[in-house]
């Protein structure tokens, strides 16, 4: 990959400046050609306008021989009305053919013309045409030689001096990208030698706020990430587990008491059953945690709830527990969501709080900010700031014994906080006014 990214920056780079060049050396060539082209024809129509002065002060040479001029100027000539040469610089028998040269517009004594070579193989010539008093005609010419060699150099120059510049801007290209990309080799190899047992294992950080500091940053975030998911899946795997191993070994020990009775007891059947019933729990629970990890396939179902109507309906069937049950929802709570998981959510946060409150259990259903809000608040002894997070992991247990004892499976508060997740919204544990806990679940 970086070995194709540097091939394609090298080639744009020798196309640019191949660009360049041939943009520049284009527009080189034609200022210079411009420019000497100009020189050469102000010279050429001074040399004529001088020869035109000397035909109104009929001070021309005797003889028809005009000097020769100092500027350059190869040529000129005086011609009648009838195109007649009465003077010129050189031989008039050697006049050149001068019938391309263009007349004057209308209103102008003067006009300028590039005129092609007279034959082959010849030189392009430079004519400017002057009118001169008595119906008199003065042509000057200069032969562009000189221009088309300086042009012509030019022009070979930047020609042999194009490769070797787009030679040198796609090597520095080239040079330049891999110096840059050469962290991302590191950051790919590292990346590869990542397996499932070296989640441990960083990608170099080269240091810096470029795009590749800020990948390989991301990328040891990601992997951060992977291992932390991969420690909780192995941690949950083994609390799955070990919950899972007791009350079978529990089951198992009683049937086998059963087994080698003449007459099974009933209470050995009915602990069988119990523990069974147990399994069937921890099963129920983890399955549905597999759900609510499965992601937007798992999606709950969206339609109008009521979350105080779903508090009082889980207070009424739990009938007269052993613990005071109290209801404060004095409005509908209207919300949008699964009312199924909705009311599981709210039972494992009342289950949790009788099997620790002393006297009494508060339910509320509100509306706060926007939020549908259902608080569950106990006077048991309370969730310690530091476990306020950990207990809503799976398994996790802050009086085991006491949990195990009541029946708990370690997955209630997991499985709601889950719930509330899909919901668009969260569950906290916050400290009770009065002591105890107070949990609070709310959902857009």
């Amino acid at each position: 990959m970086v070995s194709g990214i540097r091939a394609r920056t090298a080639a744009a780079a020798a196309l640019a400046m191949a660009a360049v060049l041939a943009g520049g050396g284009l527009w080189l060539h034609a200022l210079l050609r411009a420019n000497l082209l100009d020189n050469t024809t102000g010279r050429a129509e001074l040399a004529a306008r001088k020869v035109a002065a000397q035909l109104d002060n009929r001070t021309l040479p005797p003889g028809g021989r005009l000097p020769v001029p100092e500027s350059g100027v190869d040529l000129v000539l005086v011609q009648d009305a009838a195109g007649r040469t009465v003077a010129s610089t050189g031989d008039p028998k050697l006049t050149p053919d001068l019938a391309g040269a263009p007349r004057p517009d209308p209103g102008a004594d003067s006009r300028s013309a590039v005129l092609p070579p007279a034959r082959p193989g010849g030189e392009r010539r430079a004519v400017v045409v002057v009118e001169a008093p008595g119906a008199h005609t003065v042509y000057a010419m200069t032969v562009l030689g000189d221009v088309d060699d300086a042009t012509g150099a030019v022009a070979i120059g930047l020609l042999a001096g194009a490769p070797p510049l787009i030679g040198f801007a796609a090597a520095l290209a080239w040079w330049v990208t891999g110096r840059a990309l050469r962290p991302v080799s590191a950051i790919r190899s590292e990346l590869a030698a990542v397996t499932a047992s070296e989640l441990d294992r960083r990608v170099p950080d080269p240091g810096g706020a470029d795009e590749i500091a800020r990948l390989a940053r991301t990328v040891n975030d990601t992997l951060d990430r992977l291992e932390r998911s991969d420690a909780r899946q192995r941690q949950f795997t083994a609390d799955a587990s070990h919950e899972l191993r007791n009350p079978l070994a529990a089951v198992r020990s009683r049937l086998e008491v059963v087994l080698a009775m003449d007459r099974p007891d009933r209470e050995s059947v009915a602990a069988a059953l119990a523990d069974t019933e147990r399994l069937q729990a921890i099963a129920a629970d983890l399955l549905l945690l597999a759900r609510l990890d499965g992601g937007p396939a798992s999606a709950p179902r969206s339609e109008p709830v009521d979350l105080a109507l779903l508090a009082a309906e889980d207070a009424a069937r739990r009938g007269s527990p052993r613990i005071a049950l109290r209801l404060d929802a004095r409005a509908p709570v209207p919300a949008s969501g699964d009312p199924a998981r909705l009311e599981r959510a709210l039972a494992n946060l009342v289950d949790n709080a009788l099997r620790y409150a002393r006297a009494e259990v508060v339910v509320r259903a509100a509306e706060h900010d926007g939020w549908a809000v259902l608080e569950v608040t106990d006077d048991g002894p309370g969730i310690p700031e530091a476990d306020r997070d950990r207990v809503f992991e799976r398994f996790v247990r802050l009086d085991a014994d006491r949990s195990r004892a009541g029946g708990g499976t370690g997955l209630g508060l997991a499985i709601a906080r889950e719930i509330a997740r899909a919901h668009g919204g969260d569950v906290r544990a916050l400290p009770a006014p009065a002591g105890g806990a107070r949990l609070v679940l709310r959902i857009p």
